[in-house]
């Protein structure tokens, strides 16, 4: 079978064991899984009523999510024509890449940030340009040196992922006014309602001035709906109109609609869960510290730990085998911020665990 060359460089995502094979694999009655980033407490109240009630499961999904475009365009402030959803931010990536890049072009990215960037680029034919982290964060000044005349897309992702660090407003500013108009630039922004710090930057109002800028957010984090898939862009008009061909017509599911739609009429769901991820971060920084492990101030929900590759290795290992899924990266471990019970019992585990990684 034929299919592109550029295939058999890459990998299919692999989401790490289930808790089921954990479990089977070191004879665990428990298994707490701290890998993916979802919220610990769930999701509103208000979804679960919400989706109760949906008795539409047989007829196709409106292909322009109407109403759930009004409900995001009235909570952002912006014109509907600037929204367009997608199944994740995962395929928003997809639409995005795949609309924009070809084997002629070039796309500027960070080293380490999400995978699916660089994923996405390689499918398409596309050259990778990866600009390495600067004390965790974007280089942007690199980044904006490695754009040239083939440059057709720069991936920011604030706050990042894995390392949770962010672009303060500043920074992007001056990085925005370097970039030619011509060239997309994408601020991923799917940890932004975990954001607290004061410098970080509202990207909505700068749509107006760059129009070559995308700002992508999604319900899976802090609204908890990680499992319905349901995420979404905000651009100029006519970028939207051109990525509305690439997309599937019905590509977001009316239980997924329906649910967004619930989760934006409780935002004191969502203020609690941020007030509370954000005392327990604090927790586990005041842990590292005492213990000497290095790791990045976050503005999401998870925090990761700078470690050498055997101490990488050795921390992930003990974790699993006694029932705690963490993600494992080149240059460190990210560990999702669990439920109050949960970080208590994980951060008297790694008490014994440093150690043996030291």
């Amino acid at each position: 079978m034929n299919v592109k060359s550029q295939l058999s460089t890459l990998k299919a995502y692999t989401p790490g064991k289930t808790t089921d094979e954990v479990k089977k694999e070191y004879q665990l009655e428990k298994i707490v899984k701290l890998a993916s980033n979802e919220n610990p407490y769930g999701c509103s109240p208000n979804v679960l009523k919400a989706i109760s009630q949906t008795n539409t499961l047989a007829i196709y999904p409106d292909g322009a999510a109407a109403e759930l475009k009004k409900a995001v365009a009235e909570h952002l402030g912006v014109d509907q024509a600037k929204l367009i959803f997608s199944s994740g931010l995962d395929e928003l990536i997809q639409i995005i890449s795949r609309a924009v890049l070809s084997p002629e072009a070039n796309t500027v990215m960070a080293s380490e940030t999400f995978s699916q960037y660089r994923h996405h680029a390689i499918i398409e034919g596309a050259e990778v340009r990866e600009i390495p982290l600067l004390e965790g964060v974007h280089d942007l000044d690199k980044m904006a040196e490695a754009i040239d005349e083939n440059t057709k897309l720069v991936w920011i992702c604030n706050p990042n992922n894995p390392t949770g660090t962010y672009v303060a407003k500043e920074d992007l500013l001056r990085f925005l006014d370097k970039v030619p108009n011509n060239v997309l630039v994408v601020v991923d922004e799917a940890y932004y309602e975990y954001v607290t710090i004061n410098d970080y930057p509202q990207t909505i109002p700068l749509l107006d001035k760059y129009e070559n800028l995308l700002v992508m957010r999604t319900f899976s984090k802090a609204y908890g709906l990680a499992g319905i898939r349901i995420g979404y862009g905000v651009a100029s008009p006519a970028l939207i109109n051109k990525l509305d061909i690439v997309r599937l017509p019905f590509n977001t599911s009316s239980l997924a609609q329906t649910a967004a739609i619930a989760a934006l009429e409780d935002p004191e769901f969502i203020e609690e869960c941020v007030i509370i991820n954000t005392n327990e971060l604090q927790k586990y920084y005041h842990f590292f510290d005492q213990q000497q492990i290095s790791y990045y101030p976050s503005q999401t929900n998870f925090i990761f730990l700078q470690l050498s590759k055997p101490a990488i290795e050795e921390m992930f290992q003990q974790l699993l085998e006694k029932g705690w899924i963490v993600r494992k990266f080149p240059k460190g471990i990210r560990i999702t911020i669990g439920t109050e019970q949960e970080n208590e019992e994980l951060l008297k585990i790694l008490k014994e665990v440093i150690p043996c990684i030291q």
